[in-house]
């Protein structure tokens, strides 16, 4: 297919520009090994006003986090008449935040773990004896576990919630789930196989996502067929629901009765060495090559 001249979006402003940029050179190696004329564009460092002056036909979203993932580069892009990788506006914008897509899923009647939504107003100690311990403390709208923390004392609450502050003005503690993490990576209309994680770190942060190469990703995740093809079944409804499309990650976890629950959805997920997708797809039997090729493929407007 002739793509035309392509921007590789990638580095932005967002607290996720480090592995912006790594998925940002690897999307854009892979492509023009594939013959595709590609460049890589900076938004941190050119308006996008200058994508149609340049000759641009086509933007292949390697943005991490505000700014890139959360509908507002998409917007830009439909406002600019340029088809781009990934969900649009409103799929973009409610993935990124946690609280709301919640909201939609629980709505829908999906399972999603236990929570509550923390200010500065709020009774700490009441939400740690609902929830119990440990709780999970995140931001609603950053990615790579950015501002998360595991909270296992009493009084805890406290330190993790101004943590999370520092990065968003909405926070969610989270009741803990023993049963393992799960990513479901989304391909078109079919779930990826499964990857259970297994980090070697108190719980899958930053370090373990990028850094570290003793985090376990198992693939089979050892759940068993048909309890795979639940798992997948379940995380392409979220992504649906959503409005989500192209390609994208649903993260999911287990309770220790082994229900199964929703955690979150990300639209533009990562791209790097360590990034689950790829992962998933080369298990499926796509090479990273051609899965870039793919998704540029499924570029669309709106």
């Amino acid at each position: 297919m002739a793509f035309g001249k392509v921007a590789v979006m990638m580095g932005g402003k967002s607290a996720e520009r480090d592995v912006s940029l790594k998925s940002g050179a690897a999307v854009l190696a892979a492509l023009r090994a594939g013959g595709v004329d590609a460049h890589a564009f900076d938004p941190r460092d050119k308006p996008l006003e200058v994508l149609h002056g340049e000759g641009f036909q086509r933007v292949f979203i390697a943005l991490h986090g505000r700014g890139g993932e959360d509908g507002s580069l998409q917007g830009a892009l439909d406002l600019l008449d340029i088809p781009y990788t990934g969900s649009g506006v409103l799929a973009s914008a409610l993935a990124m935040d946690k609280w709301r897509s919640k909201l939609v899923w629980q709505a829908s009647g999906l399972p999603v773990p236990e929570y509550v939504v923390l200010d500065d107003d709020s009774d700490l100690a009441a939400v740690e004896a609902r929830l119990g311990l440990p709780i999970f403390v995140k931001p609603a709208n950053e990615g790579s576990s950015i501002g998360i923390s595991k909270v296992k004392t009493a009084g805890g609450l406290r330190a993790a919630y101004e943590l999370a502050a520092r990065h968003d003005r909405c926070v969610i503690a989270e009741k803990f789930l023993a049963g393992g993490e799960y990513t479901v990576g989304i391909l078109g209309e079919r779930a990826l196989p499964v990857i259970r994680i297994v980090p070697a770190t108190e719980f899958y942060d930053y370090e373990a996502k990028y850094l570290r190469d003793d985090t376990e990703y198992r693939i089979p995740s050892g759940l068993g067929e048909v309890r795979e093809a639940e798992m997948r079944e379940l995380a392409l409804r979220a992504f649906r629901v959503l409005g989500g499309r192209g390609w994208g990650r649903v993260d999911l976890m287990l309770d220790a009765a082994g229900g199964i629950y929703c955690l979150e959805a990300n639209t533009s997920p990562g791209m790097t060495d360590h990034s689950l997708v790829p992962m998933a797809a080369r298990a499926a039997g796509i090479p990273f090559q051609q899965l870039v090729l793919e998704l540029l493929t499924g570029a669309a407007h709106g």
